[in-house]
């Protein structure tokens, strides 16, 4: 007689387990097996990785807003230049995640490695483009955004280092999207703690001048932020040389290799000009609000802070979705990629829209921990609620449009930022604003309607599925 074996079946990790393995660092394919399980992998150390990333906005502004409405409008008016820098790192991360997993996708760990080497490049020589000449037109940038003298002369420094060291933050973008392609998640969060924590301490020491630390008033908040984010980024190049279970770069990598770079600067351009368009709208939208005053600009400096603090977990939501369709295409499972940004989409909706009526309901109460200048407290309660009230546009649009990048298609997301952003939303805020009785709210209503605009583009055009037959 013949003995038959059965073997046991396979139990499914746990939520609770899932959740450790994400925080560790997990050794999943996230080509095969449980879709939902895969997302929830990614998603929660790339969620807790833009927590903490958007930390930083809103412990600066914070112990800022103590200094006076001054200092909060040159934080609003300097990080309004800065998301030029940001969108130049965003373009070139966007780029380098979608080769990195489709490279991974493909088992292919030495594409994978040349690639990350490749980005590293170009993101030294972009560091010293912008840095250089924007640390020297500090002050004329603030003059052009529409600051008053006294602004310019308390604020000059801090924009000086802001914008000067503005190759820490393409740095600190860069890295992290080799981690986020090749599914090392975990290691970008991680890191973060790191530039965080230093934050949290040396801001209120620099500022106000805690024990010997003389005090620098808000030109301490930039000297803060540069030193986290500085360590930050040497911790990311200790990780990268150190090696990961699924990228390690070693010698043989680290070289010009020509081919690479130049597809990675061809796919770069149309992300970075993507990033540009959406980005340069927001200046658009400072320089109106300027119009209209420092309290107005202190009270919109304080209001989309905290608006980024909740869109930008939604992004690292996003940011997931990105690295499994990379993944999935070079895996070829197009399917797979599509059923993830529709589930990835679902989870960001729900939960940006929760946090949009958390927003709506205790608006005042939050804007009250910032700041106890009615005029200023009046313009960011509003600009709260009505922000809030495109949430869902938001978490869906982002999803889609983080989809097509993740494919390597970064000139359809540009299309339709062009024609939301600057065919809709510039416009529109002008003539609310100046021609009605909205007036500045007219520039927040502006950004509700150009959102819901681009998600419903968006969809439509993920529908038609031509991002799944792109090379890369």
């Amino acid at each position: 007689m013949q003995l038959q074996t059965t073997s046991k079946p396979e139990i499914s990790p746990s939520l609770w387990q899932s959740v450790k393995e994400s925080l560790r660092g997990s050794h999943q394919d996230y080509t095969t097996g449980s879709l939902n399980r895969s997302i929830l992998l990614l998603a929660i150390p790339m969620v807790l990785e833009m927590v903490l990333e958007s930390l930083f906005a809103v412990v600066d502004v914070f112990w800022v807003s103590r200094l006076g409405a001054d200092a909060t409008a040159t934080v609003g008016l300097t990080e309004s230049v800065l998301t030029l820098v940001f969108a130049v790192g965003m373009g070139l991360g966007m780029s380098t995640t979608a080769m990195v997993a489709r490279r991974i996708g493909e088992k292919d760990a030495d594409g994978a490695a040349i690639s990350a080497v490749q980005a590293m490049i170009l993101g030294f020589i972009a560091s010293l483009v912008l840095g250089v000449p924007l640390f020297f037109f500090a002050p004329h940038l603030l003059g052009l955004m529409g600051a008053s003298p006294a602004i310019i002369a308390s604020g000059v420094n801090y924009t000086r280092i802001v914008l000067g060291g503005s190759g820490v933050v393409l740095m600190l973008f860069l890295n992290n999207a080799i981690f986020r392609g090749a599914g090392d998640a975990a290691i970008a969060m991680r890191l973060l703690w790191v530039s965080n924590i230093l934050n949290l301490i040396l801001d209120p020491c620099l500022i106000f001048g805690l024990g010997p630390v003389p005090r620098m008033g808000v030109t301490g908040a930039a000297l803060a932020t540069f030193t986290g984010r500085s360590i930050g980024v040497l911790y990311q190049f200790y990780r990268l040389g150190k090696g990961t279970e699924r990228l390690q770069i070693l010698s043989r990598h680290m070289r010009l290799q020509g081919t690479v770079l130049w597809r990675l600067v061809r796919v770069s351009l149309s992300g970075i000009l993507q990033f540009l368009i959406s980005q340069a709208s927001w200046i658009g939208l400072v320089r109106i609000v300027s119009i209209f005053g420092a309290p107005a600009l202190a009270g919109y400096t304080i209001g989309i802070r905290i608006v980024i603090f909740a869109i930008l977990p939604s992004w690292g939501l996003s940011n997931a979705a990105a690295t499994l369709v990379g993944q999935n295409l070079g895996a070829g499972h197009p399917d797979r990629a599509r059923n993830a940004v529709w589930r990835t989409g679902l989870w960001n909706m729900v939960f940006l829209g929760s946090v949009g009526i958390v927003f709506i309901v205790f608006a005042p109460f939050i804007i009250g921990l910032f700041t106890s200048d009615p005029a200023v407290a009046a313009v960011a309660v509003n600009s709260l609620r009505i922000f809030s009230c495109g949430n869902i546009a938001y978490a869906y649009g982002m999803v889609l449009l983080q989809a097509f990048n993740g494919a390597g298609d970064t000139v359809t997301p540009t299309y339709v930022n062009l024609f939301g952003f600057w065919i809709v939303e510039i416009p529109l805020a002008w003539w609310l604003a100046m021609h009605t009785r909205m007036h500045v709210n007219g520039v927040f209503v502006s950004v509700v309607v150009a959102q819901s605009v681009i998600v419903l583009i968006s969809l439509v055009l993920f529908r038609q599925g031509r991002w799944a037959t792109r090379r890369i």
